[in-house]
């Protein structure tokens, strides 16, 4: 196929994703927001990947959801709240770290810049097995966010259709890992903590089930190999 935009947060899902579209698309242009979270190392982190993954163009994006608040990682009057298990992320409902339709809006725009580059294609790193349980990761969302596209565009209009790709929406994170390492993924910079700091806090959720992929694939992460060999862990 020919172009794709990215869905690019930094994160290992999002690099996952990213390779995933280097393989698949001759053109691949990447669109990173910054939209007020807590944890926005994960900018400049997704500027490093970016760059060393060589896509053809990388797009940083402000769309300031803090001003909205509502969640815990764009208003830092709420807490990120703590996890000890899998399980526990399993048992409850929305976390408060659901940021209200982020995907929703995140799809909007990146097909704004889809379009204007001429292309039909959105990747995007949405999961639905070890994930938070985020309304907007799952498939009967983004079914319907591509319906949307079809009927509300230019390009639509014309007969070309939309698709939204979503490559890892059923896989663990363990699978998610295994298949970036056999595309090549390097994921020294991706942050996936939501507290904000590039040392992983590996209390909040997207820590622990970051963890949990790694122990699967049995291999060192790369980010936590990066930042010992950094000092900024010790051994």
């Amino acid at each position: 196929m020919d172009s794709a935009v990215v869905i690019f947060s930094g994160g290992l899902d999002s690099t996952t994703a990213l390779y995933w579209a280097k393989r698949k698309f001759r053109r691949v242009y990447a669109i990173t927001f910054y939209y007020g979270q807590r944890h926005s190392i994960e900018v400049e982190m997704a500027k490093k990947t970016a760059e060393r993954a060589k896509v053809d163009e990388h797009l940083l994006f402000e769309v300031d959801l803090s001003k909205f608040g509502g969640s815990a990682l764009t208003d830092k009057n709420l807490e990120v709240p703590e996890t000890k298990s899998v399980e526990e992320i399993e048992e409850r409902g929305i976390p408060i770290t659901y940021v209200p339709f982020r995907n929703g809006v995140f799809i909007s725009i990146a097909a704004s810049y889809a379009e204007s580059r001429g292309t039909t294609n959105i990747v995007g790193g949405w999961n639905i097995v070890d994930y938070s349980g985020y309304p907007d990761c799952r498939p009967e969302f983004l079914s319907a966010m591509e319906e949307a596209l079809n009927r509300g565009t230019k390009l639509g209009s014309e007969g070309k259709d939309w698709k939204i790709h979503a490559p890892l929406i059923k896989l663990t994170k363990g699978e998610i890992i295994k298949l970036g390492l056999s595309l090549g993924a390097d994921y020294s910079y991706s942050i996936s903590c939501y507290r904000g700091e590039e040392v992983p806090c590996m209390r909040c959720d997207s820590c622990i089930l970051r963890a949990k992929g790694w122990a699967e694939v049995g291999e060192e992460d790369h980010l936590i190999k990066r930042l010992k060999e950094e000092g900024k862990i010790l051994e």
